[in-house]
């Protein structure tokens, strides 16, 4: 088994290997894990591990390849063994991008080519998963919808791994043996995998720990589990086990991922040290079948069903995501059980069809098999994708040229909010909606060019918080303005915008995704953030508010998405506790230096309470998007902080009837869509309401009683 890194040959097994149902049924496994996660997040909440399942397989298989050639050549072959890659992967995948391209611009909304161009893009160059550990550390970025080929992350990393990881062990066995004069190939290539799998692992903890969107994505988190099946695949001769032995391992290794599948969640961090559970479980299963060809679980696993899922396993991963962003679209309907069954069905039927007439025969096709017609055959493929991306941006640049963000906004007695304060006068209120689709006019972050560059103060690295909008035309008595918050105040800007025109304020907006401006331990938007993040909110949080305090402007406005931030001050008290608390802290030091403070309550709940993309679905029937008002409002900090404070320079604005009457809150009204994404709301809808929200500043100026 082992040889000289020279040109002679020791001797070595056969580079046949034997057909292994047990891998095959792990590929099973793991797609299905992974596709019924996506079909159905709430039941199967850590189906995700399949894709940790097919790392561990790749690890194992590739190292065993590249190992057994090494050793018997003294070299690897790259150029063969990258064609043979290329002639393996390519032709499906780069057939189903290029399908998803053309499913995009015949169904998706325009405004989401672009998003969906990129990603299709990124994935036919295998680099999708740093693009989306690049868009997971912009807030912005959170809502965008789902893309057709955001899937392609995991087969990104695969491709950088089957890139890297021959080199890796070439430059093991031939600088391995330079510095330790080592004879034992296998000795060298061990001690380079198993230093890539401790400081992998290493970086996947603390990196999780710091900032888990981005580990999850990033190569350098999930190399260690390619490097547990290559240990695996040197190792594996020297696990000796009796046949109840392997059983005994084999059903933990099974047990293993199904605990993994069905308790992991949104919340688990990961990878991380979670990812050792499933890793660990499929690396058992593949030690525990390598001597022992029939096991317990062979009564299932090596049936022919399962044994027919793990063959189209790929193909199958390659369609399903596609056909659940669309489908939707295509058939104009939600997400229904019985849509989600139809989309399961045609994923397999798809991916037979692609494994019978693409996957097999690409391998054996005489036109490309040397490495030279490979190569040219994988350019050219890439090519058309990204010009069918290409295709993507021009259509989006010339649908999206007369959506000018300064367009006119719609008028009449019963259109947007004025619907909601004359309802006897509008009965139809609710019946119909002018467009759903969502587009530049609509974007609640639009800045005019007023508001100048980003300050420096009160930035963090590459993240800028903080800008001034001067409507006062020089004027010395002007009102100092602040607007302050995460994107929830940031949705509000346009209406402030139209306010501080008027009124010649000089405003100044400082906003910071996901992070709330209030005096609180804080933990994390929608689940906990990395000790990173968390310290840089906290940081932004008491900064701004002593700026604020320093500038003692007029008025202050601040809003936030409080239901949706956690907070935790270890006194065990309620997170709404700790959160009112807080802001009365901050909205106490506001008032001491002579500001108004006026705090404006969240918005009704959307996405949590209703399909993102209701209201595309149902332009006809926008009721059947309403939510009962108790559900879409559940009680917000911002609104209980302000009912316990004394000061009388705090006076809220609670604009929830412009959205929801006494029983229903709606995602269009008086034929305006309420929002322009899960959880912003339409620009249009907000500019409509800046008089209600200038009257009620009047009221708070003047003391009046609310």
């Amino acid at each position: 088994m082992t040889s000289q890194i020279t040109t002679a040959a020791a001797p070595t097994p056969s580079t046949r290997r034997p057909f292994r149902t047990d891998i095959q049924a792990l590929r099973a496994l793991a797609i299905a894990a992974v596709v019924l996660n996506h079909l159905w997040p709430a039941r199967v909440t850590g189906g995700y591990i399949g894709v940790d399942v097919f790392f561990v397989i790749s690890g194992f298989l590739i190292t065993g390849h590249l190992f057994n050639e090494i050793s018997r050549t003294g070299h690897v072959r790259l150029g063969a063994f990258y064609a043979r890659r290329i002639r393996r992967l390519l032709p499906a995948a780069l057939l189903v991008l290029f399908v998803a391209g053309i499913l995009v611009m015949v169904f998706l909304p325009y405004p989401r080519w672009e998003r969906n161009a990129l990603e299709i893009a990124s994935s036919a160059l295998y680099v999708e998963n740093w693009f989306l550990a690049a868009m997971s550390v912009n807030y912005s970025a959170l809502n965008d919808s789902a893309s057709v080929a955001q899937h392609y992350w995991s087969l990104s990393v695969e491709e950088q791994f089957y890139l890297v990881w021959p080199i890796l062990m070439i430059a093991a066995t031939l600088v391995g043996a330079r510095l330790t004069g080592s004879s034992s190939i296998r000795r060298r290539v061990l001690v380079a995998l198993s230093v890539v799998a401790g400081s992998s692992l290493t970086a996947s903890v603390f990196f999780t720990a710091a900032s888990p969107n981005q580990a999850y994505f990033v190569t350098y988190t999930r190399a260690w589990e390619f490097a547990v099946g290559g240990l695996l695949a040197l190792l594996g001769h020297r696990v000796v086990l009796n046949r109840l032995s392997a059983n005994v391992l084999s059903v933990v290794g099974f047990a293993s991922i199904f605990v993994a599948m069905l308790t992991f969640g949104e919340r688990t961090p990961f990878p991380g040290v979670a990812a050792l559970l499933p890793v660990l479980g499929t690396a058992a299963i593949v030690a525990a079948g390598g001597r022992h060809d029939s096991l317990w679980h062979g009564r299932l696993s090596a049936t022919r069903p399962v044994q027919w899922l793990g063959g189209v396993s790929y193909s199958l991963y390659l369609w399903h995501w596609p056909l659940i962003v669309v489908a939707p679209f295509a058939l104009a309907t939600e997400s229904t059980t019985a849509l989600k069954v139809g989309v399961l069905g045609a994923a397999l039927l798809l991916a037979a069809a692609t494994k019978t007439w693409i996957e097999d025969p690409g391998q054996r096709w005489a036109g490309w098999v040397s490495v030279r017609r490979s190569l040219f055959g994988m350019i050219a493929g890439v090519v058309v994708v990204l010009l069918a991306a290409g295709a993507l941006l021009v259509g989006q640049s010339l649908r999206s040229a007369a959506d000018a963000p300064t367009a006119p906004l719609p008028t009449g007695a019963c259109v947007g909010p004025a619907a909601m304060a004359q309802a006897e006068a509008c009965p139809e209120r609710f019946s119909k909606v002018g467009s759903p689709v969502m587009a530049a006019k609509n974007e609640y972050f639009y800045t005019p060019p007023v508001c100048g560059d980003f300050l420096d103060e009160l930035s963090y690295g590459d993240k800028k918080t903080t800008r001034v909008c001067d409507y006062s035309r020089g004027a010395e008595d002007a009102e100092d303005v602040w607007l302050i918050g995460d994107s929830h105040a940031q949705q509000w800007q346009s209406a402030i915008f139209d306010i501080a025109r008027e009124r010649h304020w000089r405003l100044t907006l400082s906003f910071y995704g996901g992070c709330p401006p209030a005096d609180v331990a804080f933990t994390g938007f929608r689940g906990a953030w990395g000790q990173a993040d968390v310290d840089q909110c906290r940081r932004w949080s008491r900064e701004v508010s002593e700026k604020v305090a320093a500038a003692a402007p007029d008025l202050v406005l601040t809003s936030m998405a409080a239901r949706l931030q956690e907070v935790d001050d270890g006194s065990a008290r309620s997170e709404t506790d700790q959160f009112a608390d807080g802001l009365l802290r901050d909205w106490a030091r506001w008032t001491a230096v002579g500001a108004e403070v006026v705090p404006i309550v969240d918005t009704p709940l959307n996405a949590e309470v209703r399909e993102p993309d209701c209201l595309l679905l149902n332009g006809r029937d926008p009721l059947a998007c309403a939510r009962p008002r108790a559900e879409a409002l559940p009680p917000d900090p911002i609104a209980i902080a302000a009912a316990r404070s004394a000061d009388p320079h705090v006076r809220a604005i609670d604009l929830s009837d412009s959205f929801c009457d006494a029983e229903r809150c709606y995602a269009a009204v008086g034929g305006i869509p309420v929002y322009f994404d899960g959880d912003h709301l339409n620009r249009e809808y907000v500019r409509m309401l800046a008089p209600t929200i200038g009257e009620a500043i009047d009221q708070v100026s003047a003391g009046l009683p609310e």
